[in-house]
């Protein structure tokens, strides 16, 4: 079972700038419907407009492309609960552009957001969550970071990228009893992605490439979070939890 609450510290859901419509914004929404007695200590990137879940849970928002700002938030976190037990890296963004047209500014907007951020809060987390003796640090990668397709080469490469941090994270981190994880999802129906897959054309040739034909739901992958986090992952690090029906083992 998750780790019970063993004193009375309010869950911190540490929220981000709102990306309406995608992936991280409806796993987020999922995760954020959990019980606030499952875990202690929580940071959970996701979307600002998110509901509490209860009276013990404290919400703030942060921008992952500020160093200070999550400086300060980190900073916040040390005073009130002096550690922290479980660590999300949800922000992301996506660019859809051929990559003949990709602009610097687009091109550094989805780094700053898919890479950056996550290291900027891996990294300004670090004491808090060496102070927790047994934290979990979970990155949010993709499909795309090893299946690809037109136009999404900006996203992909934050993706593979966010993968290769994590198992780097996992070996540096391994000694102070924090463990590093990554989920890939594979196609998750939410709104953004959604459009696309109301075209028969697309949903076919998508589910044609799924073994368990069906495309995924934001709770598929807050499901694999949880477990993740929970006493039950203890001798898991440095892996990648694949949550996609199977895509990533189809040629």
């Amino acid at each position: 079972m998750a780790k019970q609450l063993s004193q009375p510290v309010p869950p911190l859901r540490i929220v981000r700038e709102r990306i309406p419509g995608g992936v991280e914004e409806a796993i987020g929404r999922a995760l954020a419907k959990v019980p606030a007695d499952r875990f202690e200590t929580v940071a959970e990137f996701m979307d600002d407009a998110l509901p509490l879940v209860d009276a013990q849970t404290a919400g703030s928002a942060v921008d992952v492309t500020d160093t200070p700002q999550v400086k300060a938030l980190m900073a916040t976190i040390g005073k009130s609960h002096g550690r922290l037990d479980v660590l999300v890296n949800n922000a992301g963004v996506g660019e859809r552009s051929d990559f003949r047209h990709l602009s610097d500014e687009a091109w550094d907007r989805v780094w700053k957001t898919n890479l950056d951020g996550t290291v900027r809060c891996a990294r300004e987390a670090f004491d808090l969550l060496k102070a927790s003796g047994k934290a979990s640090v979970i990155n949010l990668s993709s499909v795309m970071a090893t299946k690809h397709t037109r136009q999404m080469a900006v996203y992909s490469a934050t993706k593979g990228a966010v993968s290769a941090l994590t198992r780097s994270l996992a070996v540096e981190y391994a000694s102070c009893g924090i463990r590093v994880n990554c989920l890939v999802p594979g196609y998750v129906e939410t709104a953004l992605i959604g459009r696309y897959l109301t075209n028969p054309m697309i949903a076919k040739a998508l589910l044609m490439q799924t073994p368990l034909k069906r495309f995924g739901t934001p709770q598929d992958v807050a499901n694999a979070a949880l477990f993740l986090a929970s006493d039950e992952a203890a001798y898991i690090t440095g892996a990648a939890l694949n949550v996609d029906g199977g895509m990533a083992t189809t040629l």
